[in-house]
């Protein structure tokens, strides 16, 4: 393989090889993302031969925006799959790393899906029950509940043991954003203390327990749900796409009412819900002929609309304005501005 130089915009100059010596597009980040990026690459892979196939990696969201604002050149991902939207502290890292100029693409959404075997006699719960179950320090408290019957006296006396995502994952960010945070900002203390010291805070809100009633199973979705299937009377936290795929062996918990399905969710009636985003590294367009295809392949209508392929991979498809401006994105590149990530 050649080498080739990588320009530090997507505006300069560049030495460009054939493209038969030219590397695969490399992709890394969300597993919620990453079966719908595989679909995408595939299509990429037969409509463009010479392309090559890109090659995507589940890593996580986190582990991959680390990887992805790593730096520049040949040994660095050029797109980062996320659950989430890219955070001010890995922003600062691209930086620092000479990645200056990102493309921000929303893809679709997805939900975060609290789910149990069939045969668990758990239906409904709510934010405010799933905190008091899973967080270190409830309202700044060490948590003491043993079993869902402590955390609300209608449950059943089952002892809590949650499967979830590991602190690399997109998941795990979106269950303390989404979940976890609202009942505990309810507090009246707690919602000072956010504006007083919001590192104490956050970690109130959304810390979790490590006495072994929350378990971290991975970035692999499909584990958590065979963890349910062996083990029932445990919860599992992953993404809808996981439970869509397995509606046969778990079901899904309602959350404040509201069941997680396709319609909830694009709704944003489900209280989990979230968008899901693809970041290009603009330096490795013009290099990678292959990253183009990809994006404008992933912001197709047969791919990211009401009825495109992204729903054979579990996602939900966004309102129509944001895929208007995901196909922009695509098109023009455009750089997200990193002063306005949180």
């Amino acid at each position: 393989m050649k080498t080739f130089a990588y320009a530090a915009s997507a505006a300069a100059l560049l030495s460009i090889p054939a493209l038969a010596d030219a590397r695969s597009m490399r992709a890394v980040g969300s597993s919620t993302v990453y079966p719908f990026a595989k679909m995408a690459a595939e299509r990429v892979a037969r409509a463009n031969p010479r392309l090559g196939t890109p090659i995507i990696e589940s890593t996580g969201t986190g582990a991959g925006f680390k990887l992805f604002c790593a730096g520049v050149g040949e040994r660095f991902p050029d797109v980062s799959n996320a659950s989430r939207r890219m955070k001010a502290k890995e922003a600062a890292q691209c930086v620092a790393n000479g990645v200056k100029e990102v493309t921000e693409i929303q893809i679709g959404l997805d939900g975060v899906v609290v789910a149990t075997a069939i045969s668990t006699p758990i239906a409904g719960i709510t934010q405010r029950d799933l905190y008091l179950a899973i967080a270190k320090t409830p309202f700044g408290k060490p948590n003491k509940a043993k079993t869902w019957k402590d955390v609300n006296a209608k449950f059943p006396a089952l002892p809590i043991r949650v499967y979830g995502p590991p602190t690399t994952s997109g998941t795990r960010d979106a269950l303390g954003e989404l979940l976890m945070t609202p009942p505990c900002e309810a507090n009246p203390s707690l919602a000072a203390m956010k504006k007083s010291d919001e590192a104490r805070f956050k970690a109130i809100c959304t810390g979790i327990r490590t006495d072994g009633a929350y378990i971290e199973a991975g970035e692999n979705d499909n584990l958590i749900v065979q963890k349910l299937v062996g083990n029932p009377g445990t919860v599992g936290l992953f993404g809808y796409s996981f439970l869509e795929e397995n509606t046969s062996k778990v079901k899904g918990i309602a959350i404040n009412g509201v069941a997680p399905t396709y319609q909830t969710i694009s709704s944003f009636k489900y209280p989990g819900a979230r968008p899901l985003y693809v970041y290009v590294k603009n330096a490795h367009v013009a290099a990678i002929p292959a990253i183009r295809a990809f994006i404008a392949e992933i912001t197709k209508e047969s791919a990211i609309g009401p009825r495109g392929y992204m729903l054979a991979g579990g996602l939900v498809a966004a309102p129509a304005p944001v895929r208007a401006r995901a196909q922009q994105a695509a098109r023009t590149l455009t750089p997200v501005k990193f002063a306005e990530l949180k």
